[in-house]
């Protein structure tokens, strides 16, 4: 198919209140990655001149935004929020189609998106200072929180609706402006976020939308001496370079990264509820989560029996378009995505680790024209390999016998990543343990890696650096404190 000669609908960048193209006039196209021949769209390949408009814009919008009584600040949050809810089935479409998750977890994502946005918006009301006594007569010692100005959210492909409002609304509430930079796979929704930004009423430069490559354009945007704070989701790699790049202007980073996520199961008595989450939480949206359980590590005497019980649960999944109400997994993301999980599971075995179920791309009717891979699981997989050491992002998950718990402790812990895990045992002294010494942000006991929208979210190690994004630990990345000594006599 020649793209160019097809109908296919131009986009623009948004930059202080109006739609622009691009500086280039240049575009790429987003496929459907469930059905290729689908052309979404064609979106502004943008440079660091379209940067700069989007932040000398945010920067003057900053003037007065920071300004806006805190309570409407919230109204405007409030607005978005109903127009998010009334436009939900849309949104969850455009996302399915150029993200490929099956549509019923798009929309659940949106939902989401509605619900944790009301908490956002309240925390308007609770952006707390301090006040402590004077040693002096005549006068009072406080702490206020003042925003830090112009942000940069850089946003991944995998949770192309949630994560973008996890670091533009809570930017807002605090006082903030935003230049957006979305992953290039996921501009399309995006797009209809902004347009509701834009529809709430929000002044003009308050939310700035550059699309285009991040390697044009991060460096640009992270290393501009306007942007305050930078608030990135993705790679530990493309992290560290964000955090090299900002150091340059002491600018404030929150960099959610890689993670590669244990769950230890021992001495646990009910082993199919464990089969159950376990599986969940590696194969919710093709294991492209950064929080998915990638690793089981198990004690011998559990192994036999938990390896079946995941299995079976694997081998019922229905893999398909995901616009298609029966599908459970679509495909991943890019052609890219398919060749790396497709080299990590060629590693595994070239290492000795056997293949439970799984492990090839599929062809064939619907799976043709997409970017599919079968639901893979492996075992006999030792610590040292690369399936048990790097992030796959797939949906690819690994077992690991070992004859202790405190080698299970230690198998959590030889990874460079610290993001999320989990533990599965009816022994209290596990727990505590567990919690106590395994190198992680986040734990979970009993229960699977999904976390919860007013609760702090990050990680340790490779996986993380910069105040915790979500929960009330937001307000330490996007205000600083001032401190006033006033004396009234």
């Amino acid at each position: 198919m020649n793209v160019e000669k097809t109908k296919v609908q131009p986009y623009q960048n948004f930059i202080n209140g109006h739609w622009v193209d691009g500086s280039t006039k240049e575009y790429y196209y987003i496929h459907n990655p469930a059905n290729t021949e689908e052309v979404l769209g064609k979106f502004p390949l943008s440079t660091a001149e379209d940067v700069e408009k989007a932040v000398v814009a945010a920067d003057e919008a900053f003037k007065s935004w920071r300004k806006v009584p805190a309570s409407e600040r919230a109204e405007y949050i409030y607005r978005f929020i109903q127009l998010l809810h009334d436009h939900r089935e849309r949104i969850a479409e455009a996302l399915t189609k150029e993200q490929g998750k099956p549509y019923k977890e798009a929309l659940t994502e949106v939902i989401r998106g509605v619900k944790e946005m009301r908490y956002v918006a309240g925390e308007a009301a609770r952006l707390e200072g301090i006040t402590l006594p004077s040693d002096r007569k005549g006068v009072t010692n406080t702490v206020i929180r003042v925003p830090i100005g112009v942000v940069a959210a850089i946003t991944p492909w995998n949770f192309p609706v949630l994560t973008p409002l996890r670091k533009i609304v809570p930017a807002l509430i605090a006082g903030c402006t935003v230049v957006f930079k979305p992953a290039t796979n996921t501009p399309l929704t995006a797009i209809l976020l902004t347009e509701l930004f834009q529809k709430a009423g929000l002044p003009s430069g308050t939310v700035n939308l550059v699309m285009g490559s991040g390697k044009s354009l991060g460096d640009a945007l992270v290393s501009h001496p306007l942007v305050k704070g930078v608030s990135f989701t993705g790679s530990t790699a493309v992290g560290r370079n964000i955090n090299k790049v900002a150091a340059g202007n002491f600018t404030k980073v929150q960099l959610e990264m890689g993670g590669k996520n244990p769950v230890v199961v021992a001495e646990y008595e009910d082993l199919e509820r464990a089969a159950t989450e376990i599986v969940n939480s590696a194969f919710t949206n093709a294991g492209q989560r950064c929080t998915a359980i990638s690793r089981v590590i198990v004690l011998e005497e559990h192994a036999d029996q938990l390896e079946k019980l995941i299995v079976e649960r694997v081998k019922k999944f229905i893999v398909g378009n995901g616009m298609d109400p029966e599908t459970e997994i679509g495909p991943v993301v890019s052609e890219d995505a398919l060749n790396t999980i497709e080299e990590y599971v060629k590693s595994a075995e070239q290492d000795g680790a056997n293949i439970l179920i799984g492990g090839k791309r599929l062809h064939g009717g619907v799976y043709e024209k997409g970017y599919y891979y079968e639901p893979t699981v492996i075992t006999n997989v030792t610590p040292e390999m690369k399936v048990a050491k790097e992030e796959i992002f797939g949906p690819v998950l690994v077992i690991i016998r070992v004859d202790s718990f405190k080698k299970a402790i230690d198998v959590c812990n030889d990874t460079e990543y610290g993001l999320t895990a989990a533990i599965f045992t009816n022994k209290m002294e596990y727990v505590y343990d567990f919690t106590e010494d395994v190198e992680s942000g986040m734990i979970h006991i009993n229960n699977g890696t999904i976390s919860e929208g007013h609760m702090p979210f990050g990680g340790v190690k490779n996986s993380g650096l910069g105040p915790y994004s979500i929960g009330s630990t937001n307000k330490d990345f996007y205000t600083e404190l001032k401190v006033v000594y006033t004396q009234y006599k």
